[in-house]
């Protein structure tokens, strides 16, 4: 795993939202920085505390032109029904083939309850519009991360 530091450029990427619409880094960056974040899987505890928080602090958000992308390698189908059931107001994306992933580094090797498997590590990265990174948040617990986000912007 090569995760993206401070400063390295973005991907840009296309992927579909829990609409089944198109939804582009590039293009969104014109309107502010874009959060970014790797959520392992839809509608699970620690993932839907995380996207409540988000949904949470949207208004926060909008004040500062910031967009939110939550991305995981869940199917179009399981991100809208995730969506509608917490009535979640900002784009998740699909990245089924994990490519996305890939390229910010966050696919790898990960152990749970004494097994090893590939997936998504969580980590949240905030976009400038110039395209670069310019924070990386790996150090959160979900219940808090929009706390963490909102300090991050504030500095």
């Amino acid at each position: 795993m090569n995760t993206l530091n401070v400063g390295d450029t973005a991907p840009n990427f296309t992927l579909q939202n829990q609409a089944g619409e198109a939804v582009s880094l590039q293009d969104t960056l014109s309107k502010g920085p874009v959060l970014v974040y790797f959520y392992p899987k839809a509608s699970t505890p620690g993932c839907t505390v995380q996207a409540q928080g988000l949904r949470d602090i949207k208004a926060l958000l909008d004040g500062l032109h910031v967009t939110v992308f939550g991305i995981s390698p869940d199917p179009v189908a399981k991100l809208a029904k995730f969506a509608d059931k917490q009535q979640l107001n900002f784009a998740l994306l699909s990245d089924e083939d994990h490519a996305v992933a890939d390229g910010f580094g966050v696919w790898g090797q990960k152990k749970f309850m004494g097994k090893t498997y590939d997936g998504i590590h969580r980590l949240s990265f905030i976009v400038g519009t110039d395209g670069k990174i310019s924070h990386v948040l790996n150090k959160f617990k979900t219940k808090d991360h929009h706390e963490v986000v909102l300090a991050t912007l504030a500095e």
